[in-house]
């Protein structure tokens, strides 16, 4: 179909496939041809990953045009993955069985049975690992989430934003109490107090000084002070230091939801902070305070060849690469490849993904960005259902679902300890007027003239087998071809052979060094260091070489709370996987989208259980039914991400009645890894 009304409305006339090909085609060429293919922009998503009719074979047609700008980072883990490396040159996580071994399992904002719910992944781990020695088990997280509900020990609430504070008083007793490891801090570690700081660090700027009030600010890290911050008893911050500092093995971990803040990289990295001062680091039983692990095989998927632009953006900055592309550079945008950007976004290619309205932030002020064809000038989506970004497209192309054509899966990214290949046989014909993207890409590559170059004289079924024959080279304990298609999946067992992560490391620190500068855990980062002194940062923004506490714009204890007093953010849930199934009317009803808001905060609005609100602030107002509980702590309200932008005019105001928690959220990225900040935000809720 191609766009008949105003870029965002979804009016849209059906067109032939030539048409659409040629359209397509001619922009692309048009668009290189006058901007560059720095213009050309490759849309995040994650809703296509198998190994040949997905997103690769877009990259592939990109690519023999010129190439595209790329981007670093994820919607899911932009923070830590920036983050982690600087302490550990890497994300080193345990699997999640070796919960088992340990005798107290510490998560922050772990929900494994609803993120990682799956028959084999690790949800099934932890529920083995309790079997197996039901340690102690502690959840920290704003809501008394399904995960503690299934069978946890403990729940710590904790207000949005503020785990940092939490850690750094924990240290404070493990230091005062001489629970730390000492030998363990000399022997492996950077920065920890002023004996191993690089000697390139001012005096005072070591993690023991910081957190005994002897660093730059001269606050020392109490339980009390955090108390305020946290909302967290003071006894039960002592309480909790005793019991990790007292208890082996201790396995420490966190969900990716406590990163996802304006201050996410340092919450991440102060989490991490804990196994390393506890010695609770590569030995059984124990995890270096990352996610758990996963047994990730090493799938060969359809080759995309070369891209030849250098230039990579933060993947959360497309809108702004959009409006003022040309003025971002990598010491204010974090801009990777080049010093700065040579031209804005002219063209965005999306396929399979929900990204360039519903799962980005500030959806209001996106949809005006968007609909100004004179920034970006041309996008083309191809999806199978008419999703909220579907509504943006120029040209609208119908892809197949999965069950209509033949790919392959590859399990083990996300799936804890479980590894396999799924060979997804077409059970149908495509019911309508659908194409494959393999096929589409095909298409307009043979409009480009460049098929040949494209197909390399396979077709899709060809090039599933030539990935899966590149694969088993990699993985011989795969059968072969026939066998696989005939009769998967093909699973593999024990593909990581050393489920606890740094071990040898531990073994021997000289032999197996980190991919760190000094081959340690860097607790004091210099690279870090260098960063903050070289970046311009937004007024409140923190980039700091050791992991320490912040207080980011828009949260608990700011001026603006006196407009909008709750804090709010988004989690997963039962209901959708990020924004795909949501529109299933039986999943809806079975899990209804609801704000989650304490007894306490709506009896003082005068809110019942069931009753329809408005969430809002100067960024949007959300309307849903309110869901109230005591599973939440009070001053927080939470939305289930995921739900599809569906903006309305209601007495002169735009509301969104889909219930899209990112109609609240902003477009300020975080300091370090320039990433969306989506748990971040200041509301007010009301009676619709």
């Amino acid at each position: 179909m191609k766009r008949v009304g105003e870029r965002g409305e979804g009016k849209f006339e059906r067109i032939t496939w030539d048409e659409a090909i040629k359209t397509v085609a001619d922009n692309l060429k048009r668009t290189v041809e006058k901007y560059g293919n720095e213009s050309v922009y490759w849309q995040y998503c994650s809703g296509q990953q198998s190994l040949v009719n997905s997103r690769r074979a877009w990259w592939r047609l990109l690519n023999l045009m010129g190439g595209y700008l790329k981007y670093y980072g994820s919607y899911s883990t932009a923070q830590i993955g920036a983050a982690m490396p600087y302490t550990y040159g890497g994300r080193p996580g345990s699997d999640m069985s070796e919960i088992g071994n340990a005798k107290l399992y510490v998560t922050f904002g772990g929900n494994t049975l609803v993120t990682r719910g799956s028959g084999g992944g690790k949800g099934y781990q932890l529920e083995c690992a309790k079997e197996k020695g039901h340690p102690k088990s502690i959840m920290i997280d704003p809501m008394y989430n399904d995960t503690v509900a299934a069978g946890m020990d403990q729940w710590i609430p904790i207000r949005p934003g503020t785990d940092a504070a939490l850690v750094e008083a924990i240290a404070y007793e493990l230091i005062k109490n001489n629970w730390v490891d000492q030998d363990f801090l000399d022997k492996y570690c950077v920065g920890y107090d002023e004996k191993t700081l690089p000697a390139s660090a001012a005096k005072g700027s070591d993690y023991k000084s910081h957190i005994l009030g002897k660093g730059k600010d001269g606050i020392a890290k109490t339980p009390e002070w955090a108390a305020k911050i946290t909302g967290i008893p003071v006894e039960t911050i002592v309480q909790l230091a005793k019991e990790m500092g007292t208890t082996k093995p201790c396995f420490i971990s966190q969900g990716w939801g406590p990163q996802r803040q304006a201050n996410g990289e340092e919450t991440a990295r102060a989490i991490a902070m804990l196994p390393i001062l506890l010695g609770q680091v590569g030995l059984p039983g124990t995890n270096p305070g990352d996610a758990e692990g996963n047994s990730s095989l090493p799938a060969v998927y359809l080759p995309i060849g070369k891209n030849p632009v250098k230039a990579t953006i933060p993947v959360f900055m497309w809108t702004d690469a959009i409006v003022r592309g040309k003025d971002m550079t990598d010491i204010t945008d974090g801009m990777r490849g080049v010093k700065k950007l040579d031209h804005d976004i002219k063209m965005i290619v999306n396929s399979g993904g929900n990204t360039t309205i519903n799962q980005h932030s500030d959806s209001n002020a996106t949809d005006k960005i968007l609909r100004d064809t004179s920034k970006c000038e041309f996008i083309v989506v191809c999806d199978n259902m008419m999703t909220p970004t579907c509504r943006y497209a120029d040209i609208l192309l119908p892809d197949v679902l999965g069950p209509e054509t033949d790919d392959i899966a590859c399990q083990g990214g996300s799936n804890g300890g479980t590894t396999s290949m799924l060979p997804m046989h077409k059970a149908v014909e495509p019911q309508w007027d659908q194409k494959t993207s393999y096929e589409i890409c095909r298409l307009i590559a043979k409009e480009l003239g460049k098929e040949q170059e494209f197909t390399e004289g396979r077709t899709q079924l060809q090039w599933l087998e030539w990935c899966y024959n590149e694969t088993r080279k990699k993985v011989p304990q795969l059968p072969d071809w026939d066998t696989f298609w005939k009769g998967g999946p093909a699973q593999v067992y024990g593909w990581r052979k050393n489920p606890v992560a740094l071990s040898e490391f531990r073994a021997d620190p000289v032999k197996n060094p980190l991919k760190t500068p000094s081959g340690k855990i860097e607790i004091y980062s210099e690279r870090l260091n260098n960063i903050a002194n070289t970046w311009k940062l937004n007024p409140g923004d923190v980039i700091s070489p050791i992991p320490i506490y912040f207080r980011n714009w828009e949260m608990y204890g700011d001026e603006l709370q006196k407009k909008y007093p709750l804090q709010c953010y988004g989690f997963h849930h039962h209901g959708r996987i990020h924004s795909t199934f949501h529109n299933l009317p039986w999943l809806r009803e079975q899990h209804p989208d609801v704000v989650f808001m304490n007894v306490l905060d709506a009896k003082a609005r005068g809110i019942n259980n069931g009753d329809l609100v408005q969430i809002f602030n100067d960024r949007g107002i959300v309307e849903l039914p309110a869901k109230v509980t005591s599973r939440i702590m009070p001053g927080v309200v939470s939305i289930p991400q995921g739900a599809w932008y569906t903006p309305v005019s209601k007495n002169g105001n735009v509301v969104d009645v889909g219930g899209n928690i990112n109609t609240l959220t902003s477009l300020r990225p975080s300091p370090l890894a320039k990433g969306n900040p989506q748990h971040t935000n200041l509301v007010e809720v009301r009676k619709a």
